[in-house]
């Protein structure tokens, strides 16, 4: 009886392009199928220690929706450093100017708060339109259930 555990090596590692459409979805369930498919926990040999995950492509994010009166309520803050440096910004708000930051935001947030996880947030690419600069790498199409 063999009882040892199998961990993929560096070089075993496939890793392949996927693409979501975030239109007409909600932005935390497009977030939690890309940080997913960062990670590789769709995979059988995923392994939590390792960066086994894939390259997502992240499209339409302008057309992602929010559930609820999160639009209004949510809030964004970020610190200057400075005495009196927060700055606070609403969903609204920065969904009208910075839609691709909201949704790496929301990316970002769901993996792990370690080295190896943000070495996977690096892995995501997010574009406001349907056009992105990455067909060189033959993405494929990952539909969100």
């Amino acid at each position: 009886m063999n009882n040892t555990t199998y961990s993929p090596k560096k070089g075993e590692i496939e890793k392949k392009w996927y693409v979501i459409d975030a239109s007409g979805r909600p932005l935390g369930r497009t977030a939690a199928e890309a940080a997913k498919l960062l990670r590789g926990k769709h995979k059988p040999t995923f392994t939590p220690n390792a960066d086994c995950g894939d390259y997502v492509i992240i499209i339409n994010c302008k057309d992602a929706m929010f559930t609820g009166r999160k639009l209004d309520q949510k809030i964004y803050r970020h610190h200057s450093g400075y005495i009196g440096g927060m700055k606070e910004t609403t969903a609204r708000v920065m969904m009208d100017t910075k839609p691709e930051r909201v949704m790496f935001m929301a990316v970002k947030g769901m993996l792990p708060h370690t080295k190896l996880g943000r070495k996977q947030a690096t892995h995501v690419r997010v574009y406001v339109g349907s056009e992105h600069e990455n067909i060189a790498q033959k993405p494929e199409v990952w539909e969100v259930k």
